[in-house]
């Protein structure tokens, strides 16, 4: 128990050190991910005016079947792209929330740049 509390207190770090760096605008929006054992979430958010411009999950009705593996996770980062793209944003700030960029996490931000974002 005591390293499960351990993990989470070492992830809280880092996502404070994350936040106190980078923010997000209406023009080019901070892109976030939370993921838990069954499903991942991202969502575009402009911290100006502290709104959710655009969501994608696995818990929408087009992504239901996806679970939080890394071959889900592209087709995640697409769907919240071509959502963006939709919107006429083309750039963001890859907010990783204190997760390590690696596995699930890289893969959705390669799934968010093949849907043509940058960051």
């Amino acid at each position: 128990m005591k390293r499960v509390i351990e993990k989470n207190r070492r992830r809280s770090k880092r996502k404070l050190r994350i936040r106190g760096r980078i923010t997000g605008t209406a023009t080019c929006p901070r892109l976030t991910v939370f993921r838990s054992n069954r499903n991942l979430y991202v969502q575009a958010i402009d911290d100006t005016k502290g709104a959710t411009i655009a969501s994608a999950s696995t818990v929408t009705t087009e992504l239901k079947q996806l679970s939080a593996k890394k071959e889900d996770a592209a087709r995640v980062g697409e769907a919240i792209g071509k959502e963006l793209k939709a919107k006429k944003i083309k750039e963001v700030v890859f907010d990783r929330n204190g997760y390590l960029y690696h596995g699930v996490v890289k893969a959705l931000a390669d799934g968010a740049r093949n849907a043509g974002l940058k960051f």
